[in-house]
């Protein structure tokens, strides 16, 4: 579904990310965790097309991304949600998700909605409400849904529980799960390791814009190196 060979992006002249490697496969749920500046979201502005990589390759569903804007991606099914979420905050909840529905038909945006207000209830019991009067966990959903309104094949999520109590955070990571079980692939930055790890199949650990560990999700939140670094164990 998604490859990076040797990416390496940054801003200007920086260099943030160093040759990355990364693979995220059909229906998977793959983790890139790691310390603040680590390159994660680098990472997925560079395979999202806001960030033109200096080197390397981003090879989504079988081809190269080089040249490819962001509504491109979207067209073809490679969706982003940014940590700062980019609501329309005067519209309401149902007119956000209209507007991320903007490459489908009536027919597939009707059935989308409803998928949606399944996976979220409460964006379906709030309907009418303006996005900005949202709690912090309220607004993720609604971000996360909007998404989902795409028809997303991938679905790029950076840091979702920011902001977010424990508790909200397992329940949005919950939603997440239930994203990929319906067969959407998700990469997922979070800074959140232990939650992060706890919900997926596989996962990347990132230092300094390289990679540095990868393995199964379980297998890494067992790992002495990651749970002394990021896991407070």
């Amino acid at each position: 579904m998604l490859t990076l060979e040797k990416l390496s992006a940054g801003y200007g002249r920086m260099r943030i990310l160093h040759e990355v490697d990364l693979h995220v496969g059909a229906g998977e749920l793959v983790a890139l965790v790691g310390a603040n500046g680590a390159g994660k979201t680098t990472a997925l502005r560079s395979i999202c097309g806001q960030l033109a990589p200096h080197s390397g390759r981003i090879v989504f569903d079988g081809a190269d991304t080089a040249g490819r804007r962001p509504d491109m991606l979207v067209r073809d099914g490679l969706v982003h949600v940014p940590e700062d979420r980019a609501l329309f905050g005067t519209l309401t909840v149902e007119e956000n998700l209209r507007m991320g529905a903007w490459t489908a038909s009536a027919g597939d945006t009707t059935t989308r909605l409803d998928q949606v207000y399944e996976l979220f209830p409460i964006l379906a019991e709030r309907r009418g409400q303006v996005a900005q009067t949202f709690s912090g966990g309220q607004q993720q959903m609604l971000a996360i849904g909007r998404a989902l309104m795409a028809g997303p094949r991938l679905l790029l999520l950076d840091e979702p529980s920011t902001g977010l109590s424990p508790k909200l955070t397992w329940t949005m990571l919950d939603a997440v799960r239930e994203v990929r079980d319906t067969g959407v692939s998700v990469l997922l930055v979070e800074q959140n390791a232990k939650q992060a790890l706890a919900i997926a199949d596989r996962a990347y650990v990132m230092e300094s814009g390289s990679v540095v560990l990868s393995g199964g999700g379980g297998e890494l939140a067992d790992d002495e190196r990651v749970r002394k670094a990021y896991l407070g164990l």
